[in-house]
């Protein structure tokens, strides 16, 4: 007999195996299931089970059914690809945050040479019209060595190299469709919906170039992008939020307010122009007072450090993919990656003592990453960046005050200064960690004491930790609901083993410090971009790279206009003065699309009463006032450097 449980309702079944489908009708749970879950695996309904347990239904307001919608959709739009352009090859078809992808061969393909984004509104009506026939997803459980023939006859040889590496006897296929609407068939472990009818709301989004398995050494494959969502209503919504992210993007803002550019004599390296560096230079003046009067010191260490160094602190063993390497006197060097081994040799220039502890170093520390081409994204992913990295070195027992004071400054920086909400997670041991395991459990245990001593809401990310230690991440909320994971703070045993760490304590002996990393603002560039699309451009008064302009309607008005830009300026205030020989309404339009705070239109009335025109960006015309008061305006500005 097999018993099943649901809270409070139970079912037997006097058999030895039943369908999942089944326990949840018995149940009354099957009406809007896509999938089941058996003591937290997960099934298709059309799974058979020998065992009973726990059962859950899995539907599609879940985010383990959204999941297993979205990658039906992608199987669903394989078969129409499949339909349409027979020949077709596919690799791999995951969801992804949002919707799936699908990375698609059409070199051999009957029908077309190559697939654009104006082959999107076919496959999307092929997709609909497969989605009404109700198709079935059956799965079937094959041997791996017939699973490799049964591919190999189709001539897939994507395929076939997944399942050769796969490390098991048997392997799992899905297949959908007959002979009057093709079958597709694809290796995949599910689970997947019952039939297509459950995928109604999706959309095809754009396509892209990408090398298989994200080798540039492989073949280019074409990747179709697409989401599916449970309701119209949240497909709608998030179509509309899409769009407001196009408006918000911060590649085309940066070149439009003169910010910054990308060019392909520098890929991975962003340009900074003058405006940009006025808004870095604000954002680090406010960093760095912030730092001082939290008890930090700033150092700053090499961009260039021996390769004995990396090999020394781990990052040879398991990050030299990604480095960039050169050699100075016929020694082997690296650029750095991280600040950390730097900021170690600065601690070991003297001998510390317990009374040193906390000790708290911050750097902005210019870093580079070797991400390949295919992955670069304006300023959110680059080859060279500026971290806001901070080390503190403690004893074992001040471990939760440092990581209190870290989220406490984090909670102000991004809610009180930038006004951001934010979500927290906990990253635990990844599969490359190094150190003990009862290592890794005594800094989980420490991070989430102060989690739960500040009652911080925070959910565990397992395996996802720094190869040296586990982490707090905070994932920003931007004003159109996407999340940014910016800030991080990390406990670290390791590091301070291998490099000898160690302070004397009150018994006069040597002991070993725990190093905390930690980062809030994460990648200065990144965290620039993240600031552009959150404000669409119109930055805060306190960081904006011009904070008035200053149009004088005709030449007569350009000698007032000098003089009250100087006096701002010597306020300390950012300005621009247009006098270019274009119409008033021109310069006017050109300074609204430039997004300043402030501007002042100057005509006789002003340069006469010594006076000024004035126009807020979101309240419009504040009308005339004299000098004096317009100071007074703008001292009353929310400024975190003057705080």
């Amino acid at each position: 007999m097999l018993n099943f449980e649901y809270g409070e309702k139970s079912c037997d079944f006097q058999a030895d195996s039943v369908k999942v489908s089944d326990v949840l009708a018995e149940l009354g749970l099957l009406e809007k299931a896509l999938a089941g879950k058996l003591d937290g695996e997960l099934l298709d309904l059309g799974g058979e089970v020998s065992k009973g347990g726990r059962i859950e239904p899995v539907t599609a307001e879940s985010e383990e059914g959204l999941n297993i919608l979205r990658h039906s959709c992608a199987h669903l739009m394989a078969h129409a690809v499949e339909k349409l352009y027979p020949g077709a090859k596919f690799g791999i078809g995951p969801c992804i945050k949002d919707g799936f992808y699908y990375d698609i061969d059409v070199s051999q393909a009957r029908g077309i040479d190559s697939l654009t984004e104006e082959h999107l509104p076919a496959i999307e009506e092929e997709m609909r019209r497969l989605a009404k026939e109700s198709i079935r997803l059956d799965r079937t459980d094959m041997d791996k060595d017939k699973a490799l023939d049964f591919f190999k006859k189709r001539d897939d040889r994507y395929k076939v190299e997944l399942i050769s590496e796969l490390d098991a006897p048997v392997v799992s296929l899905y297949q959908q469709g007959n002979s009057v609407n093709g079958v597709y068939v694809d290796l995949c472990r599910g689970p997947h919906v019952p039939d297509t009818s459950r995928i109604r709301h999706f959309k095809l989004l754009s396509v892209a170039g990408a090398y298989w398995r994200g080798d540039e050494k492989n073949v280019m494959l074409t990747r179709i992008y697409g989401t599916a969502f449970a309701t119209a209503d949240a497909l709608k919504e998030h179509l509309r939020r899409l769009e407001e992210a196009k408006l918000r993007d911060h590649r085309r803002l940066g070149k439009e307010l003169d910010l910054f550019s990308l060019h392909d004599e520098g890929q991975g390296f962003p340009f900074f122009h003058p405006k940009g560096m006025a808004v870095i230079n604000r954002l680090l003046d406010f960093w760095r007072k912030e730092h001082a009067r939290r008890g930090y010191d700033e150092i700053r260490t090499p961009l260039i450090l021996d390769r004995s160094l990396w090999m020394q602190s781990g990052h040879w063993d398991h990050y030299k993919e990604n480095m960039y390497f050169t050699e100075i006197d016929e020694k082997p060097f690296a650029v750095k990656p991280m600040n950390c081994p730097g900021g170690i040799m600065v601690y070991k220039t003297h001998i510390r003592s317990y009374r040193d502890l906390p000790l708290r170093m911050a750097e902005l520390g210019m870093v580079h990453s070797h991400e390949r081409s295919g992955v670069l994204h304006g300023l959110m992913r680059v080859r060279s960046f500026t971290q806001d990295d901070a080390h503190l070195y403690c004893t074992p027992d001040q471990v939760k005050k440092e990581v209190v004071g870290i989220m406490d400054l984090c909670d102000y920086i991004y809610k009180e200064v930038f006004g951001f909400s934010y979500r927290v997670e906990l990253s635990t041991r990844p599969e490359n960690s190094m150190g003990e395991p009862g290592q890794w459990d005594a800094a989980e245990a420490a991070l989430k004491e102060a989690l739960e001593s500040t009652g911080t809401p925070y959910r565990v990310n397992e395996g996802d930790g720094a190869f040296y230690g586990p982490k707090i991440d905070f994932h920003l909320e931007d004003c159109i609901g996407r999340t940014w994971q910016c800030g991080t703070i990390q406990l670290d045993f390791q590091m301070p083993e291998r490099f000898d760490l160690a302070y004397v304590g009150p018994d006069g002996k040597d002991h070993r410090p725990v190093m905390l990393h930690r980062t809030i603002l994460g990648s200065i560039e990144r965290f620039l971009g993240i600031l552009i699309e959150n404000y669409a451009g119109a930055f805060p008064f306190w960081i904006a790279p011009v904070q008035i302009k200053l149009i004088p309607i005709a030449e007569a008005h350009e000698e007032y206009a000098r003089k009250l830009a100087g006096e701002f300026m010597g306020w300390g205030f950012r300005i621009e003065l247009d006098v270019r020989d274009e119409k008033l309404g021109k310069r006017i339009r050109d300074a609204q699309l430039q997004k300043a705070p402030y501007m002042i239109v100057i005509g006789d009335k002003e340069a006469e009463t010594r006076a000024v025109s004035v126009r807020e960006r979101t309240k419009g015309d504040l009308g005339a006032m004299s000098v004096d008061e317009f100071r007074v305006l703008c001292d009353a500005e929310f400024d975190p450097v003057k705080r």
